[in-house]
């Protein structure tokens, strides 16, 4: 019994010091111009056997499972962030590069890791379509919070949530291909069509039912809603994986409706998912650090083939598959260019790879090692550069400003009020005008201003200044008028102002 208590005492010892050790790395990330999943993955090799021996992890199975579980999470936070009137523009680029574009460059990279590794052709190949996607782990944790044009971070982002579905499904084909020769493939190229349809259709219906389900159940405590919109994702994966869809797909769709919808308690959502899918990143890239073993991965055999493998795959395939699949899609050279570099390989590629492992493929470690080594490859020039890259292509925009709809900082349920945030841009209607002359819609007032770092209590003579944060509590029939009054560029007039909102 005491050997029992002092061993779950130690456990949460060890995951309190490792997360905290992660969180901390987070700070000194962008001081040593490393992305802090790299940092995460070091914490978990440093922890493990080959250094300090404090914890010894070899379970593919534990791996992969606590991956596909922080993958839903990661995928429904981004997916929240994804604005659609930024994504429709960019949706056919974006379904082309996370189809053509990862066979594309599944295939490139399948030839030379078949003389390279010395692998079969099949095996070649499921390599090929470990490595072949973009990463959204990756670059869902680098662009968040960059000023890089919405066209580009939008088709990047989009691509990313939406290729990993073609990732598994390309490797758990190969595998079926490699273990049950006789599979038809025919059948299994029609098995694709279908799970990304039901991925599609599940997640636009499980999408509009949890939205519905936010905005009409009136919940005791406003501290369930975000643990209701998470319960939907997972929800949405399983019912989706369950009917042989694609339930990553159906999640990253679900979270883009949610996200663009007017739902209660947007703003504690919002913050909920983000700090979860944080802590998701984290003990994902832990544990995958935990799972490799640095002794057998470091080795020179390793490293002279990986970094060469890793040059082809950013260097020769990657650009091949970006330019081919966005052909006549009026990207320019520079913005194909920054897609090109910026094709972020994370930890989708490291679950993958336990896949062979799992089905006890040949080569299936070598392959595995290859793929972290690729893999830290990525994260350490591309994502280290990322934004550098995007400055010198002049692909980077004005500051990002948070749209008016995701701040919400209370929403006051049985109040039927919202307290809204929202940052005054320049041209606006209101800027230079005082408080007391603004048509503010009756059941709205501005209860703080912070201007410079600094906190304002509003009077009917303050003025608007550009750059400042109106903190405003609002009713919800005055809302749509509200926004509408701060978006406003021509000089306001109040039956205007009415005559918009009717």
């Amino acid at each position: 019994m005491f050997e029992n208590i002092l061993h779950t005492d130690t456990f949460i010892l060890l995951t309190a010091i490792l997360f905290i050790v992660s969180v901390m790395t987070t700070k000194f990330s962008d001081r040593l111009g490393v992305p802090s999943l790299v940092l995460f993955m070091a914490v978990g090799m440093i922890m493990g056997s080959d250094v300090l021996n404090i914890i010894y992890f070899d379970n593919a199975s534990t791996a992969q499972m606590i991956g596909v579980f922080a993958l839903i999470i990661i995928l429904f936070e981004g997916g929240l962030q994804t604005k659609w009137n930024t994504l429709r523009p960019v949706i056919i680029p974006s379904l082309s590069l996370a189809t053509v574009g990862v066979i594309l460059t599944s295939g490139i990279v399948a030839v030379f890791a078949k003389f390279i590794l010395g692998l079969g052709w099949t095996e070649a190949i499921l390599f090929g379509a470990i490595v072949g996607s973009t990463d959204a782990a990756a670059v869902f944790a680098v662009l968040k919070g960059q000023n890089i044009n919405d066209r580009v971070g939008t088709t990047l982002e989009a691509e990313s949530g939406s290729n990993d579905p073609m990732a598994v499904f390309l490797t758990i084909a190969v595998i079926e291909l490699i273990t049950i020769p006789q599979i038809n493939i025919i059948k299994l190229i029609g098995s694709f069509f279908v799970q990304m349809g039901l991925g599609l259709i599940l997640g636009y219906l499980f999408g509009k039912l949890s939205v519905a389900a936010l905005n009409r159940i009136n919940l005791d405590s406003s501290g369930l809603y975000p643990l209701f919109a998470i319960s939907f994702a997972l929800l949405t994966y399983g019912v989706t994986a369950f009917m042989n869809g694609s339930g990553l797909l159906a999640v990253y769709v679900l979270a883009i409706i949610i996200g663009n919808a007017e739902i209660v308690y947007r703003h504690s959502i919002s913050r909920f998912s983000e700090g979860f899918a944080w802590m998701m990143q984290i003990l994902m890239f832990i544990i995958l650090g935990l799972l490799v073993f640095p002794a057998d991965v470091f080795t020179w055999d390793i490293i002279w083939k990986s970094l060469l493998i890793s040059a082809i795959l950013m260097l020769i395939a990657r650009p091949i598959a970006v330019y081919v699949s966005t052909l006549r899609m009026n990207f320019t050279n520079k913005e194909l260019a920054f897609l090109s570099w910026a094709g972020l390989k994370g930890a989708v590629p490291i679950v993958l790879a336990t896949f062979p492992l799992l089905s006890n493929i040949e080569n299936s470690q070598l392959i595995f090692n290859v793929v972290f080594f690729v893999v830290l490859t990525s994260c350490l020039i591309q994502g280290a550069t990322i934004t550098k890259v995007a400055d010198k292509l002049g692909l980077t925009g004005p500051k990002k400003t948070t749209p008016i709809h995701s701040i919400e900082l209370v929403s006051l349920r049985k109040a039927s009020a919202e307290m809204l945030e929202y940052e005054m841009e320049e041209g606006a209607a209101i800027i230079g005008e005082k408080l007391v002359d603004i048509p503010f819609p009756d059941g709205s007032l501005i209860n703080a201003i912070i201007r410079n770092d600094k906190l304002i209590t509003p009077t009917g003579n303050t003025v608007i200044h550009a750059g400042d944060f109106l903190y405003i509590l609002t009713s919800k029939k005055s809302k749509e008028k509200l926004k509408r009054l701060l978006k406003e560029k021509e000089p306001f007039h109040e039956e205007a102002i009415n005559k918009n909102s009717s």
